[in-house]
């Protein structure tokens, strides 16, 4: 099963914001979507469920989705068990808080910083922040994700960047 992973895609519907076309290319070939927040516009939700099934969070600029996305969710990517949070806080401490929060997850989705992150943290959880396509900030590139996972295993986590 592959996963595209976006955060902090910050699009509006006035179309002064538009996803990169690379990351329309990765959802041609994605099983799934995992949006870790700051979708802002709810059409792009329905945009990117043209393409596979969208598993999204509430971010911090999410005022028009505050009733259709919760904060959390956990979701099964062919038995690998995904925690998806907008904020997960300050880096340090970062492990630990998204290990107790998601003590069963194989994996942990955030965004917020627009800092891209592929790491291992408590118990070899993984912390995987997939940058944003459309703002760096202070990252060197734009960036989203892609997760693939076989039968119970995360067989690929890569940041990709634009």
């Amino acid at each position: 099963m592959r996963a595209v992973v976006l955060a902090d895609t910050h699009v509006r519907a006035s179309g002064s914001t538009r996803l990169p076309d690379a990351v329309f290319d990765a959802l041609e070939r994605a099983d799934v979507v995992l949006h870790a927040g700051d979708v802002v516009a709810p059409e792009v939700l329905d945009e990117l469920a043209r393409y596979a099934p969208v598993h999204a969070v509430l971010g911090n600029n999410d005022i028009e989705l505050t009733r259709l996305l919760p904060e959390t969710r956990v979701v099964d990517l062919d038995g690998v068990r995904v925690g998806m949070i907008h904020d997960s806080g300050a880096r340090a401490g970062r492990a630990g808080r998204m290990h107790r929060r998601f003590p069963d997850a194989d994996v942990v989705v955030f965004g917020h910083s627009h800092q891209p992150m592929n790491e291992r943290g408590v118990d070899g959880q993984l912390l995987f922040n997939p940058g944003s396509p459309t703002q760096r900030r202070m990252a060197p590139t734009r960036t989203y994700g892609v997760l693939e996972a076989r039968a119970g295993r995360l067989t690929r986590a890569e940041i990709v960047d634009l």
